[in-house]
């Protein structure tokens, strides 16, 4: 599971996309990422607002959103001296939780037991409180 998530961020963090904003005067029109934005045209607002459409241009705004191009790769070495005794001492206290066992010997694993023909207990009348 962890390393499916590894993946996915390391999987966004290096995305690049861009955000295409289009502006009739002051007014936003249309927000795009995946598509193009739609133009502004006279039926685009009320009566109102076309005179200022006709006053002001319509401007386009990109906002580019960049992802990582290189990647770090870090080594041990990297690490200070502390960071790599807390990594070593790590490592030591959880070697022992995810250890395989022996395999145990069940001493009694092919046993059969006898027939019974009677039950004693009934038979003797003898019974355990």
């Amino acid at each position: 599971m962890s390393s499916v998530t590894m993946a996915i961020l390391l999987l966004l963090s290096t995305v690049s996309f861009t955000v295409e904003k289009h502006f009739c005067g002051d007014v936003l029109i249309d927000v795009a990422v995946f598509s193009s934005t739609e133009k502004c045209g006279p039926d685009a607002f009320e009566s109102e607002h076309q005179e200022e459409i006709k006053k002001s241009c319509c401007k386009d705004i990109l906002d580019i959103v960049e992802g990582q191009n290189e990647l770090t790769v870090k080594t041990i070495d990297d690490l200070e001296f502390e960071q790599q005794q807390f990594l070593f001492a790590y490592v030591l206290s959880f070697n022992g939780l995810f250890e395989v066992l022996p395999k145990q010997n069940i001493p009694h694993k092919h046993y059969t037991p006898p027939n019974l023909i009677a039950d004693i207990h009934v038979r003797d009348q003898v019974y355990l409180i």
